[in-house]
């Protein structure tokens, strides 16, 4: 059992990432080493997570009384109605302050459940267990969580920080090719508004984390976790400095509302795409230095990863785009806010523009 620590201290709980191979099947010494005890918990569980995971983690946890709800998750069962699901059994079953929630899943799993976890009785532990690349290099990390409702994504949530996350390589050899891409688009997205250094490993190195070689990958989920544990030590709620997270998110939070959350675009591809239109807005407004922009542009081209909107959208489209954009959460005014690029490893916030400058732009790139 290899496994690298990272730990996190916020204002309202310190607690370590703990990433690495066959971490698992040793849960239970894992939570003891990190201080954390409970008599009973909740597993909420991905439907589509291996039965021989499964059966690891309970083995491990043999000593405790342990309660399985299995979760379909995808965006439209992201909602209250399956936070509701998850508080009954915890009141059913009478379960105190100092039990526990364990999330076994992507984003969607451990939003729903550390929405749940903050919500019964006012906060109990939670513990996320995150199996997919984008999980384990962000969602997990930060305390963000949430549902969707019919206005846009995570428009309704709380801030609420883990007791521990176990990120375990092995889950990813479970996973296909295009949830690791949804993963390294996010990992890219970190190295572009923090570290070029990092960008510059990723640049030479692609094909050998996105094929899951060792030590190639543990070092991107390392290096995008410590990132964003700097970024949300220095502000945990998004006041300020955290808003560079949202690179390329309010086009793609649009892309995916705009589709109903389908399964034609993960969030993952979202952002991707959302950075390419963050990217070339920049050059468009003479933000960003061309070479860096047309850094970035080829290695999302040589890494094969989605990067036209027009192979989604239509300029029928465009009008609906638009409005997901105006609702979204970093919006102050009646203009939308857009974090961009200066270069790589200098983003810049509340870049606020009129709805009829991005209609301009998006035109353009629908017809590119």
């Amino acid at each position: 059992m290899k496994l690298t620590k990272l730990k996190i201290n916020t204002k309202t709980k310190k607690y370590s990432i703990i990433i690495g191979s066959n971490l698992v099947a040793n849960v239970s010494k894992i939570f003891k080493e990190n201080s954390i005890d409970f008599k009973q918990c909740l597993l909420i569980i991905d439907k589509n997570i291996s039965k021989q995971f499964i059966s690891k983690i309970k083995k491990s946890l043999h000593t405790r009384k342990i309660y399985v709800h299995f979760f379909k998750a995808n965006e439209m069962n992201k909602n209250f109605g399956s936070v509701n699901k998850i508080l009954d059994i915890l009141l059913d079953k009478n379960f105190s302050r100092e039990d526990c929630v364990i999330s076994i899943g992507g984003g969607i799993t451990g939003d729903i459940s550390g929405f749940a976890a903050s919500l019964f009785k006012r906060g109990l532990k939670f513990i996320n267990i995150p199996t997919t690349l984008l999980s384990q290099v962000d969602s997990s990390i930060g305390g963000k969580t949430g549902v969707n409702s019919k206005y846009g994504k995570n428009l309704i949530g709380s801030f609420y920080q883990p007791n521990l996350v176990i990120s375990d390589v092995q889950f990813l050899k479970t996973l296909p090719k295009r949830e690791l891409i949804c993963g390294y688009g996010e990992i890219l997205k970190h190295s572009l508004i923090a570290n070029k250094s990092f960008y510059n490993f990723l640049d030479k190195n692609n094909d050998k984390i996105l094929k899951l070689s060792s030590p190639f990958v543990e070092k991107a989920i390392y290096e995008s976790c410590k990132i964003k544990k700097d970024v949300v030590e220095k502000d945990e709620k998004e006041q300020g400095l955290r808003k560079i997270l949202n690179f390329g998110h309010t086009f793609a939070h649009a892309y995916e509302a705009s589709l109903g959350y389908s399964k034609k675009l993960n969030h993952g591809e979202a952002v991707i795409l959302g950075m390419k239109s963050a990217l070339n807005f920049s050059l468009k407004n003479s933000l960003i230095q061309k070479k860096d922009c047309h850094s970035i542009l080829m290695h999302i081209s040589k890494a094969n990863l989605p990067s036209k909107i027009k192979n989604f959208f239509k300029i029928r489209d465009l009008n609906k785009i638009l409005s997901f954009m105006a609702k979204d959460k970093k919006n102050n005014s009646n203009k939308i806010n857009l974090v961009l690029l200066k270069k790589i490893g200098q983003p810049i916030i509340n870049k606020e523009y009129k709805k009829n400058d991005l209609s301009k732009f998006l035109k353009s790139e629908l017809r590119n």
